[in-house]
């Protein structure tokens, strides 16, 4: 079915889509594309885009368009893996709102997929790293743990199936609720939670507002079988490097489980927002939150930068 917002048809080979634009409004353009971090491709295909316009819901955005990428192995993979995956795609593509406007695809070695992703925003109000202020509380909607994860599914662990079944839940879930609790309640400061780690994350945050965050451990939700892997060591390259980059900026407890500590630097696929609220907007956000199925996990509050102390405390 043509939808209103082309202009043109996709099924006519155009070489590019012409979009009808909301008057009044102002453009969100993001990009992002993965390797595989689960077995099954059409999970993969719904991680991949959930994660692609996961950017447009961190600035309370809504998702318009969008646009595939992939790189495929052709010649060595069947047609039905590669249909798989676009077929997750667009089925987030379809619950995000937004309408698929094309793509590109290139034969590689290696499968990667993702999308270009139009959204629309009230150029007066929107979330961005720099809208932090001093008392604000911090919510965050997924738990932590889904690198771990990846890293432990694909070194054939014990209960893999269980595993892959934990990423694909929290991983291909869109931040359309976060999203929406930005634009309803006009949320200055949020971030999505991605490669980075929580920690590197609120970080970004911390030195863009000009302000520094208390970061509360035990209510950080982490996925219970992240944290019995993490302890066995089986932690991603990535989450190493967060941690080591990060250090230097970070206050850290004196007594703490080494494997938490771990999991707040983990790079996560596809993970939750972090919302800076007022504490007027606390109880209404976390209604929302809730009511749509999210974590609202109140993991932390914004504080006044002091030299003394570090960018994020860890408490």
């Amino acid at each position: 079915m043509q939808d209103d917002r082309l202009l043109n048809s996709l099924g006519d080979n155009e070489d590019a889509a012409i979009v009808r634009f909301p008057p009044g409004k102002a453009l969100v353009q993001t990009v992002d594309i993965l390797t595989p971090i689960v077995n099954n491709p059409y999970w993969f295909g719904q991680i991949a885009a959930a994660n692609s316009l996961s950017d447009v819901y961190a600035m309370g955005g809504e998702p318009y368009t969008a646009m595939n990428i992939v790189c495929f192995p052709i010649q060595k993979m069947g047609r039905d893996i590669l249909k798989e995956i676009l077929a997750g795609g667009m089925d987030k593509i379809k619950e995000s709102g937004a309408v698929l406007a094309g793509g590109h695809s290139i034969k590689d070695d290696e499968i990667k997929y993702g999308l270009s992703v139009t959204g629309i925003i009230d150029p007066a109000s929107f979330a961005s790293n720099r809208g932090l202020r001093p008392g604000d509380h911090l919510l965050l909607t997924k738990p932590i743990g889904t690198g771990v994860l990846s890293t432990a599914l694909k070194a054939d662990v014990e209960n893999s199936d269980k595993i892959e079944k934990l990423i694909h839940t929290w991983a291909s879930r869109l931040n359309k609720a976060g999203g929406k609790v930005i634009e309803k309640l006009a949320i200055k400061g949020a971030t999505d939670i991605t490669g980075f780690g929580l920690g590197g994350h609120l970080l970004e945050l911390a030195r863009a507002s000009g302000i520094a965050i208390d970061l509360w451990l035990d209510k950080i939700p982490f996925i219970a079988e992240a944290v019995l892997l993490a302890g066995k060591g089986m932690l991603p390259g990535g989450s190493s490097a967060n941690k080591k980059f990060c250090q230097s900026l970070v206050n850290l407890p004196e007594k703490a489980d080494p494997a938490l500590i771990d999991l707040v630097f983990d790079a996560q696929t596809s993970g939750g927002l972090v919302l800076s609220v007022p504490e007027s907007k606390l109880a209404h956000a976390r209604d929302m939150l809730l009511e749509a199925g999210d974590l609202a996990a109140h993991i932390g509050q914004v504080v006044v930068d002091e030299p003394d102390r570090g960018k994020l405390r860890i408490i």
